[in-house]
C-alpha cells in the first residue's frame, strides 16, 4: 500500500465515526520505518479516543471478543474461516488468488459480507464501514453471520457431522 492508499484509508476509517482496532504492519508502505509515521497529519487526533492501533494482535483472540463488529480482511481463507467461526462480518478487499474467490462467496453466497468494490477512496471505505455497522442491510449481515457460528459450532460439536467424519478418518487410520 502507498502512502495515499493509506490516507484514504485512513480518513475512511475516521469519518465512518465508528470505534476501531486497526493493525497497521511496519513495513504496510515500503520504505517506512514505524507503523505510524505514514498515518496523515491529523489523523490521530481526529480519532483520539475511537480507535486503537498496533502493529500486530491475535487474529483469533480479537475476532471473539463479543465487542468486534466488523473485520476487515484481504479474504485469505484462515482469516475468512476464523471470521466465520465467531460469527463476524465481513469487509472484504480481495487482492489475488483465492482471496477473490473468498470473497465472492462471503458478499455474494453467504451475503455476511461487503466488498469494497473500486480500491481504498476514503468515501467508499467510510460507507461500507457504515453500512455493515449501522445500516439495516449490516444488521441482516451479522444475523446471516451468527447463523452460520451456530451451524459450524453444531457442526463441530459431539456428534456433529465434523466430529463424526473425524472420528470416521481417525478410525480408518487406526485399522491399519
Amino acid at each position: 500500500m502507498d502512502e495515499n492508499q493509506l490516507a484514504e484509508v485512513a480518513w475512511g476509517i475516521a469519518d465512518s465515526m465508528r470505534s476501531f482496532l486497526w493493525v497497521v504492519r511496519p513495513g504496510l508502505v515500503p520504505n517506512s520505518v514505524g507503523r505510524l509515521e505514514n498515518l496523515p497529519n491529523g489523523f490521530l487526533e481526529a480519532v483520539n479516543g475511537r480507535g486503537y492501533i498496533v502493529n500486530w494482535a491475535p487474529q483469533r483472540e480479537v475476532l471473539a471478543r463479543p465487542a468486534i463488529g466488523a473485520f476487515w480482511t484481504h479474504s485469505g481463507w484462515n482469516s475468512t474461516l476464523e471470521s466465520i467461526c465467531e460469527g463476524v462480518p465481513m469487509i472484504c478487499s480481495p487482492l489475488f488468488g483465492d482471496q477473490l474467490i473468498n470473497s465472492r462467496f462471503v458478499n455474494d453466497v453467504w451475503k455476511f459480507g461487503l466488498r469494497l468494490e473500486n480500491g481504498v477512496e476514503k468515501g467508499d471505505v467510510e460507507r461500507v464501514i457504515r453500512r455493515i455497522m449501522a445500516d439495516k442491510e449490516g444488521e441482516e449481515i451479522r444475523e446471516r453471520a451468527l447463523s452460520y457460528k451456530e451451524k459450524i459450532n453444531y457442526c463441530v460439536a459431539e456428534g456433529g457431522s465434523s466430529q463424526q467424519s473425524l472420528q470416521s478418518f481417525v478410525d480408518y487410520i487406526l485399522s491399519f
